[in-house]
């Protein structure tokens, strides 16, 4: 079943296609990479496709709602990684995730994802205290906890530890393999190889590209440089 549909779709920023008649579908139980370099539009595309950013045109559909006209009911159903964002810094990082459960009507168990993500100490601190890569761990945790059905990344795994990497890695799998859906911007191939059922190549506001046999990915990327 689809759980994203685009066509048509289409943003434009003073005069500057961010996206162009962008279209596609992804099912339930996918993890969906999109490649393609800086300014390619794939930031632009998360914003719109989880309603923190309206289109211009064309349609647009994720798990049947429209983006631009239910965001905030979308939202209950969706978890967003964005890139380079942090938490508030005047919370704890308990605070803040004790304020996710409240928006989210979810209870955040701490000891999960205290195991998970090596959070213990994080959680006791206040966030403008922790270091970058302490914040993206409550980042990634403020994504999942809830079950979303669909979860929105862009670029997962900046500032963390090797361990906690592969740590991340597991929870974007398992999340698939649960019958989850990941959409996932990055500009590291290995990762995309690794981790993705289908990658879209963006270039200039356009997907040029879908791939779907992922395991030659860095080879066929590298020739088309």
């Amino acid at each position: 079943m689809s759980v994203i549909r685009a066509d048509n779709l289409s943003k434009e920023f003073d005069d500057v296609d961010a996206l162009r008649d962008v279209s596609f579908k992804v099912d339930e139980g996918e993890i969906i990479g999109v490649l393609g370099p800086n300014g390619a539009g794939k930031s632009t595309l998360i914003k719109v496709l989880s309603g923190q950013m309206n289109r211009d045109s064309g349609e647009v559909r994720v798990l049947g709602k429209d983006p631009d006209k239910e965001g905030v009911k979308l939202r209950e159903d969706i978890g967003i990684l964005p890139e380079r964002e942090d938490p508030p810094s005047f919370l704890t990082g308990k605070e803040f995730m004790d304020f996710c459960s409240d928006i989210r009507g979810e209870e955040f168990v701490d000891s999960k994802w205290v195991q998970r993500l090596n959070l213990g100490g994080d959680l006791n601190k206040i966030t403008h205290d922790l270091s970058k890569g302490e914040r993206q761990k409550l980042m990634i945790a403020q994504s999942f906890f809830h079950e979303p059905e669909i979860v929105f990344i862009d670029e997962p795994l900046i500032n963390l530890d090797p361990f906690i990497q592969e740590e991340a890695k597991k929870i974007f799998q398992e999340h698939r393999d649960d019958g989850g859906t990941v959409f996932m911007c990055t500009h590291v191939v290995e990762l995309a190889e690794e981790l993705c059922d289908r990658v879209f190549f963006m270039d200039d506001g356009e997907i040029v590209e879908e791939v779907t046999e992922v395991e030659n990915l860095r080879e066929k990327f590298f020739e088309s440089q």
